[in-house]
């Protein structure tokens, strides 16, 4: 019984060690992405929009789409659509570029918490047409706040 035990275990090792072997001419094996990342999770909180209803605080999950965020789905949907257009939305404006000066309004948003995989604390305003802009790209996230 021992015997069959120990040749059993030689067995699987070399099979199991067989694989890496196989797998490095293509590649290594890829992984499921569930098993690599956490679903995104993160806290949009909004004020000034001139919408007490769009106010407040609200989590906001991806994968699978949930949390207290009024849009959820569709929230989720644009990250992923920005993502999918090698776009970052999470990344601040360029310090350099040019804007109009046309007011957007008060209202302010800070998202915080993990999307795909890296913290994420960024703030939004629409203080001129850059800050309009990258609100307006980033509803329903955030919630509209047209003037």
């Amino acid at each position: 019984m021992l015997r069959r035990l120990a040749f059993t275990a030689v067995a699987s090792f070399a099979a199991l060690s067989a694989v890496p072997s196989a797998a490095s001419a293509t590649g290594p094996l890829p992984l499921p992405l569930g098993l690599l990342q956490s679903p995104d999770r993160l806290t949009v909180a909004v004020a000034e929009t001139g919408n007490p209803r769009a106010d407040g605080s609200y989590e906001l999950r991806c994968g699978p789409a949930g949390g207290t965020h009024p849009e959820a789905q569709r929230a989720c949907d644009r990250l992923e659509e920005l993502a999918a257009e090698g776009k970052d939305p999470f990344a601040p404006a360029s310090a350099d570029q040019m804007c109009t000066q046309m007011y957007g309004g008060p209202a302010t948003a800070r998202v915080s918490g993990t999307w795909r995989g890296r913290q994420v604390d960024v703030t939004f305003d629409r203080r001129n047409g850059c800050g309009v802009s990258r609100w307006n790209d980033m509803e329903p996230v955030l919630p509209s706040a047209r003037s």
